[in-house]
């Protein structure tokens, strides 16, 4: 495959340009879950307060201690 035609396909055509979306947004996504993982290792021995949330803790948990 030749260089313009990688270009012609990536920038010039729809199906090109929504791989180029989907590779942003999956790189965009391990991106921010390595910072959040970096964050929360960084901030551990800070309390949770009542308007906290994580995209990685389980509401189960949440659940079972109203009941």
């Amino acid at each position: 495959m030749d260089i313009t035609e990688l270009y012609h396909f990536l920038f010039e055509t729809p199906e090109g340009v929504g791989c180029l979306v989907g590779i942003c947004l999956v790189l965009s996504l391990i991106v921010c879950v390595i910072m959040e993982r970096r964050t929360r290792k960084r901030f551990a021995d800070r309390p949770k307060g009542e308007d906290d949330w994580s995209i990685f803790d389980d509401d189960d948990e949440d659940e079972e201690k109203e009941d």
